[in-house]
């Protein structure tokens, strides 16, 4: 996986851009621990509230990474929904191919 990403932040927003450049060295391990952890379920998938209880990470880590493999074209969303721990409605993530 290239490395080459630019995280995302709030522009203007010093806390967003502080919390991004925090995030530099950590982000392309973090990424590739959400991918193989997709890789690892399958057609099963993920949940993103699955993914964060399973490998221990906070929404707000968890999400932006998953989100940095869609932009990769490495993990899409399956036309599956399972319920969370709210019974709310969540997206399945797959791996692509």
């Amino acid at each position: 996986m290239s490395e080459t990403m630019t995280l995302p932040f709030v522009a203007g927003c010093q806390t967003s851009i502080d919390a991004a450049a925090s995030m530099e060295s950590s982000a392309p391990t973090l990424r590739e621990k959400v991918l193989e952890f997709i890789r690892h379920m399958d057609a099963h998938g993920a949940t993103d509230e699955e993914m964060q209880e399973a490998l221990e990470l906070n929404p707000s880590t968890q999400r932006p990474r998953r989100r940095e493999l869609v932009q990769r074209g490495l993990v899409e969303p399956s036309s599956r929904k399972r319920p969370t721990r709210s019974g709310r409605s969540a997206t399945v993530w797959i791996r692509v191919g």
